[in-house]
């Protein structure tokens, strides 16, 4: 059985848009005759075939999601590279957004072409979106790192991830499974693609619409329902993938539903946290895959006041305050009670010298404490509101994050 760095570095920790012009070339991809690094859950840990505990310690490296169809920067850095100098700093693990309606176009034999520098990427001279995509699956197989794709908007758009849900008005909920279930079938013999994020930050607040909850129904906007129903039919056909699943941003309050209307002046009826941050509901309605129940993992989101000022973020908070205030409630219970573990699937931003790098390194010490898988965002520099792991050449490391 093979040993790759994604296994070894158990206890490592990660201290433009082109107009799609379109092939109908089919790209191919070779089997991996070794296929063995398949992993599964053990109460709140995540182990390798023999039962050894694993740690996914990690990045995101966006762009097949905005339009470039490629990783955002490849107009100006060698995508291998860039790749040995994730794994040459303990990352194991590369979160990939992607949008369904890239993922459709490719299952219907569509390939749009994308923004890639083929001077300083002589070996992508011609490649199309998903030979683009194959070849990042084979540098990170080589390199000796693991990959989750998330599917992080249904249309491709760089603003995608403000859109609240899994479908809209061209992508429909059956679309969105269904080209999950290709990527999938495309795959399962390939142990580099460990793990699927099936939708980036579900969120919406109450009066407005399309809104994600999570409840016991099966209603259109139920994401938990809708996490079930995908995650199963996923399964059926790869029942080794992880399936990691985010929350919503809202939760109704004890005594209350989402048909509950906060009124002026008086207390919400609802807890609040990140886009996909809200884990809330996993304690009354908990995702049930039955026999596929060991392939569960719960992501939450968590970002600094630089992002957005949270009421958590007053004058004088701390790693103890962050964890009462909002960690605890909202998804650290599901750690701490041996449910599931956790992914911290996006967390990261800018060292500012005051409380935006306080709450990063509280987060970073929680993360490390508790053994808290995570995908740090991320390694883009063009992330507006938190900055990337490397400067504007895509290439050169911001050491001291």
């Amino acid at each position: 059985m093979k040993r790759i760095r994604a296994l070894l570095l158990i206890f490592a920790i990660l201290t433009v848009t082109l107009l799609p012009f379109i092939s109908f070339r089919g790209p191919t991809i070779a089997a991996d005759p070794n296929n063995d690094d398949w992993l599964h859950v053990e109460g709140n840990k995540i182990v390798d075939m023999y039962g050894n505990q694993v740690w996914l310690t990690g990045c995101n490296w966006f762009g097949f999601n905005t339009g470039t169809n490629v990783f955002d920067g490849v107009w100006s850095c060698n995508m291998r590279e860039a790749i040995q100098g994730m794994a040459d700093r303990g990352i194991n693990f590369l979160r990939i957004p992607i949008s369904t309606e890239l993922l459709y176009q490719w299952s219907q034999g569509v390939y749009p072409s994308a923004n890639v520098n083929d001077f300083v990427n002589p070996e992508l001279d011609g490649m199309n979106s998903l030979e683009l995509f194959d070849f990042a699956v084979q540098s990170c197989k080589e390199s000796g790192i693991k990959i989750m794709v998330d599917i992080h908007s249904p249309s491709t758009d760089a603003m995608g991830h403000i859109y609240p849900v899994w479908y809209d008005g061209t992508f429909t909920t059956e679309i969105w499974i269904s080209t999950l279930e290709w990527l999938t079938e495309r795959y399962k013999n390939d142990d580099t693609i460990l793990a699927l994020d099936l939708k980036n930050e579900p969120h919406g607040t109450p009066g407005t619409t399309p809104m994600a909850k999570w409840d016991g129904s099966t209603d259109l906007n139920n994401w938990k329902h809708a996490a079930q129903t995908c995650a199963e039919r996923i399964l059926a056909i790869n029942p080794n993938i992880l399936i990691v699943v985010e929350g919503v941003e809202v939760y109704p309050k004890p005594g209350y539903d989402y048909t509950a209307v906060d009124e002026w002046g008086k207390e919400s009826k609802y807890f609040y946290n990140w886009w996909g941050g809200n884990l809330r509901g996993v304690r009354d309605y908990p995702i049930n895959l039955g026999k596929y129940q060991k392939q569960l993992v719960y992501s939450p989101h968590d970002y600094g006041p630089l992002v957005h000022k949270q009421p958590w973020f007053y004058e004088g908070f701390n790693k103890e305050t962050l964890y009462n205030d909002c960690w605890r409630d909202n998804w650290a219970y599901i750690h701490e009670e041996n449910i599931a573990p956790l992914l911290m699937g996006e967390w990261g931003g800018f060292m500012d010298g005051g409380d935006n790098e306080k709450w990063m390194k509280a987060l970073r010490d929680f993360i490390i404490e508790n053994k808290i898988h995570h995908t740090f965002w991320c390694y883009n520099a063009n992330s507006g509101d938190t900055g990337g792991l490397v400067t504007h050449d895509f290439i050169t490391w911001e050491e001291d994050k």
